[in-house]
């Protein structure tokens, strides 16, 4: 299973993105987590297919409704634990 991690930079804070992700990512029957940033962009892990991961990432590049997605940075990820379902994390301690 393959690892990756996602920056999406726009107005992707207030506006359901988190949820959006999350629905998408279990949709596509990958596992992971979401969460905001301090700085304003939503950080992604994700695990799974890379078939599965490219679909997730083009959906991100669109975003929900009153998303507006400028940028998302996909560099190679190593979780461990894999996750073993797709969540929202609270949090905003991230590092990229």
């Amino acid at each position: 299973m393959e690892c990756f991690t996602l920056i999406v930079s726009g107005t992707v804070q207030g506006v359901g993105f988190r949820a959006f992700v999350q629905r998408e990512g279990q949709g596509l029957g990958l596992t992971g987590w979401v969460r905001n940033r301090p700085n304003g962009t939503v950080e992604i892990l994700v695990c799974g297919s890379v078939a599965r991961m490219q679909a997730l990432e083009a959906a991100v590049a669109i975003g929900p409704r009153g998303a507006r997605v400028t940028r998302v940075d996909r560099r190679p990820a190593q979780a461990d634990p894999v996750p073993i379902d797709f969540s929202v994390r609270r949090d905003a301690s991230a590092h990229f």
